[in-house]
């Protein structure tokens, strides 16, 4: 037996599949997914260092020291209920707290007009922001609910697709008034590049047959954010949402055609959260205002570049 108590999530598992006598009735009940309730089940006997089922032909079976254990979490079900009870006023109010991960880029160019609308609804909910891109976030319960370019792979997880951002080349049109436009992908190397430094942030521009080396930039800089500072001051050309760009009529696509690549995008949070109305608010508005912010950046690369 481990020196850690089990947590009463793990209890409250193993009473809902000696319940329902199996891992899928005992998910159901809970409303939870299957691998969840067997995680849980599987921690639990790990903590106590006993074996608590046995497969049988009707499913899963109690051991004897299962069945001792029965009466406690009963118990400490019935408390549980008590303490749901005295905490739903709060948990079904507009109240509290909600933090939010997102990445650099849309964290601090997407979202601050987006939860600006949701105070506006919501007074009474702070707010509380990580910029990050670590895609273990919600796992490690570092943050209540993420906005991912990338979809959540973790069966706990609660999520939902807004849409699919696009990116493409952009240049300041002053620096393009003074240089001119590469008209294709083998005149870049004649360009100032904006791009990362030791840390390569965008991939995927390998598919396309340009060599993504520390060299081919000009300006070199690991953050999202500091990249595209450099893209609105002209310092060079460099990748951007299209949706974003939309925002800054001096930001013009370079290329659209042929340097374009798209990401989707994910709201997500732990389905343990699910039940807390704060939750749900914020989780609903991210989700309808990352979809709407996608639609209005949606429209053809090159419409914005001969509007102008």
């Amino acid at each position: 037996m481990t020196d850690a108590s089990p947590g009463w999530e793990l209890y409250r598992s193993f009473l809902a599949v000696v319940r329902e006598g199996s891992l899928s009735g005992g998910a159901r009940q809970l409303g939870l997914t299957q691998p969840t309730v067997g995680r849980h089940i599987d921690a639990l006997e790990a903590a106590l260092g006993v074996g608590l089922f046995t497969r049988s032909q009707g499913g899963l079976s109690p051991t004897d020291a299962a069945l001792a254990l029965v009466p406690h979490a009963e118990a400490m079900a019935v408390a549980a209920e008590t303490l749901q009870r005295v905490a739903s006023g709060e948990a079904e109010e507009d109240r509290g707290t909600v933090r939010i991960t997102a990445s650099e880029i849309i964290g601090t160019e997407v979202l601050p007009a987006i939860l600006a609308r949701f105070r506006e609804k919501h007074p009474r909910i702070a707010i509380e922001l990580v910029l990050s891109n670590r895609s273990d976030d919600l796992i490690r319960r570092d943050a209540d609910i993420a906005v991912r370019m990338i979809r959540p792979t973790q069966s706990s997880l609660i999520a939902r697709k807004c849409g699919v951002v696009a990116l493409g080349l952009h240049a300041h049109r002053r620096l393009i008034e003074e240089m001119g436009a590469p008209q294709s992908l083998d005149e870049i190397g004649n360009y100032p590049i904006i791009g990362f430094d030791r840390e390569p942030s965008i991939r995927r521009l390998g598919e396309l047959g340009l060599v993504l080396t520390r060299d081919l930039f000009t300006f070199r800089c690991d953050s999202d954010v500091g990249q595209f500072a450099a893209l609105k001051a002209g310092f060079g050309f460099g990748m951007c949402q299209y949706a974003l760009a939309r925002s800054y009529p001096d930001l013009v696509p370079v290329l659209p055609g042929a340097i374009t690549f798209e990401l989707d995008v994910w709201i997500a949070m732990h389905e343990d959260l699910k039940t807390s109305r704060r939750m749900r608010l914020m989780f609903d508005h991210l989700a309808e205002e990352m979809g709407a912010y996608i639609r209005e950046g949606t429209q053809e690369p090159a419409e914005k570049a001969a509007a102008k």
